[in-house]
């Protein structure tokens, strides 16, 4: 197999990281998809820069996280919205009326997070240990946990102020 050919693999196979990221930092589907094309470009243009020390995976969420972050600097776009989708977040439908109230305002919360914040709740949501966290987002394995505490308390606090 060719190079060319071990990189269309590995981005089919991790699609989905793609999808996740493009979403948790875009307002609209034409957002979302320039900015997917934007990290598939600049993941084909570091290909070469990936030394197998970490996973595949692990080195497409940092070069995507990076390039997300950084467009959304260059634009100076200001985020309204996060739009996470139901699929994204591994909910159980349990046929509870307020489910949906309950993701709009999960939603809402996550709207208020800033960019690295998002990003690593996420990931944490994925259930990625803190190691890979750190190795994705380029912080300290204990930096990753203070921050994930922290996440969770100004959750916990805006979530009381609504209920």
């Amino acid at each position: 197999m060719d190079k060319k050919e071990i990189f269309i693999n590995a981005i089919k196979n991790n699609e989905g990281i793609l999808y996740k990221i493009s979403s948790i930092y875009t307002n609209s589907i034409d957002d979302r998809n320039d900015l997917m094309q934007e990290i598939i470009y600049q993941l084909w243009k570091s290909f070469d820069s990936f030394n197998e020390e970490a996973s595949f995976s692990t080195w497409m969420y940092r070069v995507s996280m990076n390039v997300a972050i950084y467009h959304l600097k260059i634009t100076k776009r200001k985020i309204l919205t996060v739009p996470l989708e139901e699929k994204f977040l591994d909910f159980p439908e349990q046929g509870n009326d307020g489910f949906e109230e309950n993701l709009q305002l999960f939603k809402q919360l996550l709207d208020k997070l800033n960019l690295l914040d998002k990003g690593i709740i996420m990931l944490y949501l994925e259930n990625k240990s803190h190691e890979e966290i750190s190795e994705i987002v380029g912080i300290s394995k204990s930096n990753v946990g203070t921050k994930i505490s922290r996440i969770k308390i100004k959750l916990e606090k805006q979530i009381t102020k609504y209920l």
